[in-house]
This record gives C-alpha cells, structure tokens and sequence, in this order.
C-alpha cells in the first residue's frame, strides 16, 4: 500500500522550503505532496539550482510512490513576495492556511499523514494571531483536548508535561489531572503506535535533585509523586520522579522507553545535544499522524544550500512508519 504524506512548508522565508526540495531529490515509497506557496517553491528551487519537475495535484486520484525530482504540490498562495531571509508578517495568515489545509487533507482521507516543516511563532503572533506552536493549533484543529509533544532519534525519546510556556509558568500548569492524562496519551500512543506493550515511562521531577524531598520545592511531593503512584497501581511501568540531572545516564536509558520532562529545555537539550538533524517530533493523542522536523526556519540558511533536510527527511521516514503500523 502506498501512503501519501501532506508536507507542510512553514515559514516560506525560512529553510522550510528548502528541506521539502531537498527530500523531493530523493525516492520515497509514499506519494510526497507539499502544501505551500508554488510560486516560493519554484523561486527557492531555482535559487538552489535543483532541478524538481512540480506538479499540480489532483484531488482523488490514488498515491504513487514519490519519484526523485518530482514534487506535487497544493497552492497556498502567499499575499505578498517572498524573500529568503526576511520575514514578514504578510506572509503569517498562508502558513496557518498550510497547516489548516494539510489537517483537512488527512481528516478525509486524502492524505496518510502530515509533516510539517518549522514555523516562525513571532511573525505569526504580529499578525494578530495567538499562535504559541504547532502542538497546540494542531489539537485545536482536530478537536483534541489533550495531546502531548515528543521528540524521537534513534537513542532516545522525550516527551513533554508542558510544552512553549515561559519558565515561570511552568509550575501552575503542572497539575494532578492533566500530569495523569498526559502519562495516559503517551502510554498508549507508544503502544499502539510503536508497539511496545508495557512501556516504560521514566517522569522528571521538576526542581534539582527532583525537590530533595520537598526541601527545594514541593511539586515533587505536591503533584508528581501522587499521579505516578497512582498510576503505577494501575499498571503502568513508570519510574520517578527522577532528579533531571542524573536520569539520562547510560542505566538508566536502558530502563526506559521514554522520558516525561516537566518543561521544554528540561528534556530536548540532553536529546538535540546528541542527536540534532536526526530526531523527530511527534504529537502523540491527535485523531492523524503527523511529524515534524526538530529545528527552527534557521533564516540565515535560507536559499544558500547549506540548509541540513535530515530531520525532514527523518520525519518523513517516521510518518511511513507509523503509517505502517496504523493500517
């Protein structure tokens, strides 16, 4: 069976639309089919020298698997021109239109999975519009309440109890219900998605030394340690709270299947420090598959050909997969 993947291009002035070429030079088993500004991609394919043959694509026709240099494409036309580099607002209002397109696209089954390349969150907040990543407009578009944000390369995955929040906003969004629910999504998203059947989960306590038993912070004792027990009386392989700064020593990854961290720097620096280019971002709970690239629109980068498409290329390979397991 073949799958069709809807690629996302982000922040058209960013290396979004550089990494999407770059995966197009490749042959792939499922049907690639970028969702984003035509006339961006033609301009940054030329600027790069690649020779990408694009082609229009037609609603209810069946995937074919992706032949390299080859690219279909659905246009989002942007309002304005587009230069590699330098941002404009202009522009923020078609990458939300993308993202709603490409959700559209797998919610009718059109397309297998999404993959979504790196977006600009400033430019698209001084359009106007709240927007504080893609985790969370993506559950807003599906109807989702709960859905969590993991990082996969191949040693190690993260997931994540709080995701672009300022870190003095951390501690007030880490509560019992939601910790739980959290640690119920990623239970099942890894069995049924990689089939794992009693993945072992080991959760981050929040302050150092995991709070030194309340002495350096009671969320430990306060909220953790409560939804981990109970949890655990359900069945559920977990370990912790866990002091951060000792829990990804070599044992202790072998014990683990994947890691909870209680805010964003707190776990994706130790993954992107040893594996950046090659992990994955994943967001676990959504009705649809959908990947993502694990860096930023990396404007300096922009059309100069030394942008890296192996994490797209990764995200790529990860939706294949799990759109293998899902059917």
């Amino acid at each position: 069976m073949t799958f069709r993947l809807v690629l996302t291009c982000g922040e058209p002035a960013g290396i979004g639309p550089d990494v999407v070429l770059g995966a197009a030079l490749c042959d792939w088993p499922a049907e690639l089919l970028a969702v984003g500004s035509h006339t961006a991609l033609l301009e940054r394919s030329e600027a790069l020298g690649l020779d990408i043959e694009l082609i229009p694509f037609t609603s209810g026709t069946n995937p074919l698997p992706h032949k390299a240099g080859t690219l279909r494409f659905l246009d989002v036309p942007l309002s304005a021109p587009c230069v590699a580099g330098e941002l404009d607002t202009r522009h923020g209002s078609a990458v939300l239109a993308s993202l709603e397109l490409a959700v559209s696209l797998c919610q009718a089954d059109d397309g297998t999975a999404m993959v979504t390349g790196p977006v600009h969150k400033g430019v698209i907040n001084d359009t106007g519009i709240p927007f504080s990543g893609h985790t969370e407009f993506l559950a807003s578009l599906c109807g989702t309440e709960h859905v969590v944000m993991m990082l996969a390369s191949p040693r190690l995955r993260v997931a994540l109890a709080t995701t672009h929040l300022p870190l003095r906003a951390v501690p007030d969004a880490i509560e019992q219900a939601s910790l739980t629910r959290t640690i119920e999504v990623i239970h099942q998203s890894l069995q049924s998605q990689w089939g794992i059947a009693s993945p072992r989960i080991s959760v981050l306590g929040l302050n150092p030394h995991a709070g030194e038993g309340g002495y350096l912070g009671d969320e430990e004792v306060r909220v953790i340690e409560p939804v981990t027990e109970s949890l655990r009386e359900k069945g559920l392989a977990i370990r912790g709270p866990l002091p951060a700064d000792t829990a990804f020593s070599n044992p202790l990854r072998k014990e683990t299947d994947v890691y909870l961290a209680m805010y964003h720097d707190q776990g994706l620096t130790v993954l992107k420090s040893e594996g950046f280019g090659e992990a994955v971002n994943v967001t676990l709970g959504l009705p649809i598959i959908r990947t993502s690239v694990d860096h930023g629109v990396a404007l300096d980068l922009a059309g100069t050909g030394r942008a890296d498409d192996a994490s797209m290329k990764a995200a790529i390979e990860m939706a294949i997969q799990l759109a293998s397991k899902k059917t």
